[in-house]
């Protein structure tokens, strides 16, 4: 009896190792980016300064208008989860997102080993006691195989997060961009023309919310679309025949599939109709920006100050641009190899179900519960492995990274927050005679005495170098 106590314990210990390890892979538990309690909404809204010429986002319940702040920095500490918030964790277990993904597997694996449990006692008690002992397989069995279960788990686990951060660099990528062509298109505003330096910060704006619809498509439902029927409001977007089985009907008598949307929204407002109408036709709205954006690029004329090589940064960036759209496609189409994922999965599937008869001569009863807890703990890293292999669908807030980019490019054209911004190219009462009173590291200022004494500091150490 002691040798299969130690043995039934043995494999609680592996089985709970297990999960601890797949658990604790690099940031899986802040891949979801959970809330706490959702204990405040953050608006993302801007506020122009021509009333008429408003932007809002009509299909949305949480953003009701445009005002002068767009909050999309919310504290780390509405993001991540440290140990010291385990009672927080714990009390809000059964608002688990992965719990509620995983909750059929788990049930019925839970039921089953009740189910085993009560059969093996039953026939204990009605001395059946040699076929019992026959479906008893022991700990030994499972004990082996559950390590090469765990390899399935992390290998498939580590693949999916490899994607998760290379979704967020690609992102990362296109906030730097576009705010390096912003730069640009700003510090040489004279050469480029105002009114091109404006469409370049509405295309480039428009750019990431159009990337993000690219790879996961909103569209108006039924009601929205039914409230904007006898409006110029409406927008119908041309989508390849592959996408369109996605999408949700225009009125419930229409046979064919097809995507609508509201053209007060962004970033469908930010382009004019002669303009829109063009982007909504093409396949690839994202890519149609970059091509223009190269275009409006090419027709800067050669001065002085913008030559040729400050053309080739601009088309530099818009590549860069096109490059991240060609890596969210591939991040978004490549999944983890079929055969991979459903060998995992069955092997998992058989352990978790035979496992009841490796426990139920040394638990008992107690078989279920603790069967239920190892299946939850399985099932869970596999489907958080399977949440994270496509960020784009929920595990980064895309929508975030959008208003960001927003927010940094269209300063100066409408948003008037963003104007603070503006300020770093414009130099309104400043004087180069300011930056003499400023302190050194110490905070002393800089005399005349001072000055001169560097003067003739500077003068020795040039005739001691010649």
């Amino acid at each position: 009896m002691k040798i299969a106590a130690s043995q039934s314990l043995r494999l609680l210990l592996a089985a709970a190792s297990l999960a601890t390890t797949l658990a604790f892979q690099p940031s899986l538990s802040s891949l979801s980016s959970p809330t706490k309690s959702q204990r405040s909404i953050h608006r993302t809204s801007l506020a122009y300064l021509n009333d008429d010429d408003q932007c809002h986002l009509s299909s949305s319940s949480l953003i009701a208008s445009l005002d002068a702040e767009m909050d999309t920095f919310a504290s780390p500490n509405d993001r991540r989860y440290s140990a010291s918030d385990w009672l927080h964790n714990m009390a809000n277990f059964h608002h688990s997102s992965i719990l509620s993904q995983i909750r059929h597997p788990v049930g019925v694996i839970t039921a089953w080993s009740v189910l085993v449990s009560v059969l093996y006692k039953w026939a204990v008690i009605r001395g059946y006691e040699g076929l019992a002992d026959k479906v008893c397989l022991g700990s030994t069995p499972h004990s082996f195989i559950a390590s090469t279960i765990g390899l399935l788990l992390v290998f498939r686990t580590n693949s999916a997060y490899q994607k998760f951060r290379e979704g967020r660099k690609t992102w990362e990528k296109l906030l730097n961009t576009a705010r390096d062509i912003t730069r640009m298109t700003s510090v040489y505003e004279r050469e480029v023309g105002l009114r091109r330096k404006q469409r370049i910060q509405r295309l480039l704006a428009a750019f990431p919310y159009l990337l993000h619809h690219h790879i996961q498509p909103r569209c108006l439902d039924h009601s929205q679309c039914e409230a904007l029927q006898d409006t110029p409001y409406a927008l119908l977007l041309h989508e390849p025949s592959e996408k369109k089985a996605s999408f949700r009907k225009m009125s419930s008598g229409s046979n064919a599939r097809e995507c609508w949307v509201d053209k007060r929204s962004l970033p469908w407002c930010l382009l004019p109709d002669s303009v829109l109408h063009k982007c909504a036709q093409s396949h690839n709205r994202p890519l149609w920006i970059a091509d223009r954006l190269s275009l409006e690029f090419t027709e800067i004329k050669y001065t002085d100050n913008f030559t040729s090589r400050e053309r080739l940064d601009l088309l530099k960036s818009a590549s860069k641009l096109s490059e991240c759209i060609g890596n969210c496609e591939r991040i978004h189409q490549t999944a983890v190899p079929l055969n991979y994922a459903r060998h995992a999965l069955r092997s998992l599937t058989i352990w978790s179900f035979t496992l009841p008869f490796g426990l139920m001569d040394k638990l008992g009863l107690l078989t279920g519960p603790v069967v239920g807890m190892v299946a939850w703990l399985m099932f869970g890293v596999y489907q958080i492995g399977h949440t994270i292999e496509d960020p784009f669908q929920g595990s980064l807030r895309l929508t975030d990274m959008c208003n960001a980019i927003y927010r940094d490019v269209m300063y100066g054209d409408r948003n008037a927050a963003g104007m603070r911004r503006e300020s770093a190219f414009r130099k309104v009462d400043e004087k180069d005679s300011d930056w003499d009173s400023v302190g050194d590291a110490f905070g002393l200022g800089w005399t005349v005495k001072a000055k001169e004494d560097l003067e003739r500091f500077n003068e020795q150490l040039v005739l001691v170098e010649e």
